[in-house]
């Protein structure tokens, strides 16, 4: 048996049936299916790399295309939390500097993520045979195996609590 006290609590507080959330949790769901599906086509195909004439051309142009799509989505996530009914507990100033606080860190682990990768190791220069000489250890990948991936979810989660 399933308990789903929780689950009802938490769709007390979020309104599903709202457009803005159904079109945030759509752009949410489609940016790493698009780009991940992209990038595993070009690896097997080098179609993009073909089309624009080098693969760093064509990781580029993804690239652009990926910052756009997070641009989206982003703002779908803002439009979202914007409509949504707000947790009472949370209206307060400690729950404010609080999300500050965490969207800080995740900004923090998501630039240095991007330095330390550069823009072709970031988005998905692998998959165009654009290789690192090494791996990657130096801060934040000293600290976290994923630091884009943690950096981007604290940063939806300080908005969140902002």
């Amino acid at each position: 048996q399933v308990d789903v006290t929780a689950m009802a609590r938490l769709f007390g507080y979020v309104d599903v049936t709202d457009s803005g959330f159904i079109v945030a949790v759509l752009s949410i769901a489609f940016n790493p299916l698009f780009w991940n599906v992209v990038a595993r086509w070009e690896h097997k195909t080098r179609a993009l790399s073909r089309v624009f004439g080098s693969p760093h051309a064509a990781c580029y142009c993804l690239g652009a295309v990926i910052l756009m799509l997070n641009c989206v989505r982003s703002h779908c996530f803002t439009e979202a939390m914007k409509s949504q009914p707000k947790l009472e507990g949370l209206d307060c100033h400690w729950a404010y500097y609080l999300g500050l606080a965490v969207l800080a860190v995740g900004t923090l682990f998501v630039i240095s993520s991007f330095l330390a990768l550069g823009f072709t190791g970031t988005f998905l220069g692998d998959y165009f045979g654009i290789l690192m000489e090494a791996k990657v250890t130096s801060f934040p990948f000293s600290i976290l195996d994923n630091p884009m991936y943690w950096g981007s979810t604290a940063v939806y989660l300080g908005w969140s609590l902002m």
